[in-house]
């Protein structure tokens, strides 16, 4: 039995996937660690896996949206990096470990500590970052360059980010009493040695490009766990239960001010209504509110128990709700805001498991009265579904992700 530290920081799509990965770990008699910050503890340890409390304080006051809001922001800057670094630091530096895995925002501090501490590491990617010439990285959306020109971007995206952050991760080599090398050198070297990079997500949706090194792969999506005593809500059932499948609005961890949220929830009433649909909206960390007679709201729950009584989604294409609705067979209404989403849509739409995509500041009523009456209403949408629903019931991604992890730990106790 080996031990495992899973390092997940982002939002809930970030770490959900993590939960079921873990619990397979687990299973597979390993001992299972994964580091979050405070707002995911009840979400890991109600899966049957041990929490591990990374610090992200950033010192923001307000209510709710408003601390989500500057957190996010914060997120992405060298100050941020370095409240994230100091956290994964703190947390780790006294957790004993045969092998820690590292999702992106996790590695600029993360290298240098396995680097310090002889720990060997996996690289989890929910998205493709690294440089094809089949596209860019999903971060830059769904343009392209060509070939060379998609290469190209990969690698000043690569760059841009080394520049922006090499000063931040030489503190931390500092702090651990590493020799400076640039962030450059480190990521060549990387490279060399062939850093197995694991991305959690079907080929079914976006196939492993064919010019990728030797290391990094897409496994299949890494299904979030159920929590252990999970119970739907009894209001829920009852509501499922009451009449037709009804259509699921979630925009997942995008955020909006407090009057495009109203605007949100206004356009969301008014197209259900018309198109003569019952549905179920969650409040997401842009706080959706929308109050009709057959309508009802909720906070976290299973996709995999909830999406199999749907009869379509409206969603920002974050990569977990569209692994969800691709397994559950569930046409998508797409509105995704930032570049990633953008890339997650596209790879629905080329799947035929749309019913309509548009950018959410474009989102309209009468808009989303037309796609959802399609989503509802196209026997050939559903049944296509239906296919790439069972190409995913055949892959594994998680048993690929503890192959490659036993023969990592084997390599490294030789």
């Amino acid at each position: 039995m080996s031990r495992i530290v899973i390092a997940g920081i982002g939002s809930r799509g970030d770490v959900a996937p993590l939960t079921g990965l873990g619990v397979r770990l687990q299973q597979a008699g390993h001992e299972v660690v994964l580091a979050g910050h405070e707002s995911f503890a009840e979400l890991i340890e109600g899966c049957g896996l041990r929490f591990r409390l990374m610090e992200l304080n950033f010192g923001f006051e307000g209510d709710y949206a408003e601390i989500q809001r500057r957190t996010v922001s914060a997120f992405n800057t060298p100050a941020g990096f370095r409240v994230i670094g100091q956290g994964l630091l703190a947390a780790l530096r006294d957790e004993p470990a045969d092998l820690l895995l590292l999702t992106p925002y996790a590695e600029f501090a993360g290298h240098p500590f396995a680097e310090a501490t002889g720990i060997p590491t996996i690289g989890l990617r929910l998205q493709p970052t690294c440089a094809t010439a089949e596209y860019p990285p999903a971060v830059a959306g769904v343009w392209s360059l060509g070939p060379y020109g998609n290469r190209w971007a990969a690698d000043i995206g690569a760059w841009l980010v080394d520049r922006r952050y090499g000063a931040v991760i030489g503190e931390f080599r500092q702090f651990l009493g590493l020799p400076k090398v640039s962030a450059r050198e480190l990521r060549r070297r990387r490279t060399a040695a062939k850093w197995p990079i694991l991305h959690g997500y079907s080929p079914t949706l976006a196939p492993r490009p064919v010019d990728w090194r030797e290391g990094i792969d897409v496994t299949g999506f890494w299904w979030p766990a159920r929590p252990v005593d999970f119970e739907p809500p009894a209001e829920l059932v009852e509501f499922l239960a009451a009449g037709p499948a009804p259509v699921f609005v979630s925009f997942g961890s995008n955020i909006n001010d407090a009057k495009r949220t109203a605007e949100l929830g206004e356009i969301i009433r008014t197209a259900l209504r018309r198109a003569g649909v019952r549905g179920i909206v969650q409040a997401g960390w842009t706080g959706l509110e929308v109050a009709d007679d057959d309508i009802i709201s909720l906070g976290d729950i299973p996709y995999d128990w909830l999406f199999p009584h749907l009869a379509a989604a409206v969603h920002h294409c974050g990569a977990g709700t569209s692994a969800a609705a691709l397994r559950a067979a569930v046409p998508t209404i797409g509105v995704p805001e930032i570049p990633e989403q953008q890339f997650w849509a596209h790879r629905l739409e080329l799947l035929g498991g749309t019913a309509g995509i548009t950018r959410q500041p474009a989102l309209t009523a009468n808009w989303l009265t037309d796609a959802i009456r399609t989503a509802t209403t196209d026997t050939g949408l559903r049944a296509n579904l239906s296919g790439v629903a069972a190409q995913l019931a055949e892959e594994d991604g998680a048993e690929l992700v503890l192959r490659t992890i036993e023969s990592v730990i084997a390599r490294s106790s030789v």
